[in-house]
């Protein structure tokens, strides 16, 4: 009895063993999980809009749109999820658009037609390819910039904002840190020893220097509710929270009036010069 106990420990530890492994050489799977192909433009909405070519610091050429508003005093830089690539986000894009900002989305490395593969560091370098876009290329004033990050995303965009304030910051649906989720949905497994991408995001909004809105969902089953209480809880003031219901990728379309009436308030009280509609000289 002792032998087979031995023996059936042993198979439990090898397995184990495997399974650890296997999580540390497939994060990267995990965690980015790009598109290729372009599924469509603006212009096949009815927006107008630039294809823009960036180059990062480290020579990676990446590639997004602006699209314009007439008349928009703001623009709304949005960094996307994990998921998909830019052609995927149109909802998002009229949303933005339909609420009276210009709009600037891009392909982080090893997305749609973006060069290069994807990683933490890498993806760093990409939003501040995105910030220095649109300060030094478009000469738009930080004040005037929205930077707003979805899931993955917001974790990117917390970055770029810890080192160059904008005129507000948009954390909708994401966590503390990559490890801090990754325990959640794997709560045997020791992955914050595991973890080879932080995404620190607790750490870089305890940094912002700007209007901060935190977005969660109640219903979100990737990334739990706490997550949110806990980003808002370590974001300097001013700050605000909104609660929208709906799973972690539908919760701003479930959600959609109070989703957009939330922005609408948080940008009213926080950015200079809104609404458009104030400035009719411009």
């Amino acid at each position: 009895m002792l032998v087979l106990f031995s023996s059936l420990f042993a198979i439990a530890l090898v397995a184990y063993a495997g399974a650890l492994w296997h999580v540390y050489r497939n994060q990267s799977r995990r965690v980015y999980l790009p598109r290729r192909d372009m599924v469509t433009t603006p212009a096949e909405h009815g927006l107008s809009y630039e294809s823009v070519t960036l180059t990062t610091v480290d020579g990676v050429r990446l590639r997004g749109w602006f699209v314009p508003c007439p008349g928009a005093l703001h623009v709304l830089c949005f960094f996307h999820g994990n998921r998909g690539n830019i052609s995927d986000r149109m909802e998002t894009i009229e949303m933005f658009h339909g609420l009276g900002l210009s709009v600037f989305l891009f392909d982080y490395r090893g997305y749609g037609e973006s060069e290069g593969e994807p990683d933490e560091e890498g993806t760093y370098r990409d939003g501040e390819a995105a910030w220095t876009y649109l300060v030094e290329a478009r000469g738009i004033p930080p004040r005037r910039i929205v930077l707003l990050g979805r899931s993955l995303g917001a974790a990117i965009a917390a970055a770029v904002a810890a080192r160059h304030p904008p005129g507000a910051l948009v954390l909708e649906s994401t966590f503390t840190s990559l490890p801090d989720a990754a325990a959640v949905h794997h709560p045997f497994l020791p992955v914050r020893l595991l973890a080879r991408y932080r995404y620190p995001v607790l750490e870089f909004v305890r940094q912002a220097r700007c209007p901060v809105l935190v977005i969660h969902s109640r219903e979100d089953e990737v990334i739990p509710f706490s997550h949110g209480e806990q980003l808002f809880a370590a974001a300097p003031p001013p700050k605000s929270f909104l609660e929208i219901s709906g799973n972690h990728y539908q919760g701003y379309l479930t959600s959609l009036g109070i989703y957009t009436k939330g922005l609408e308030a948080f940008f009213h009280k926080y950015l200079h010069d809104w609404p458009v509609e104030n400035h009719p000289d411009t």
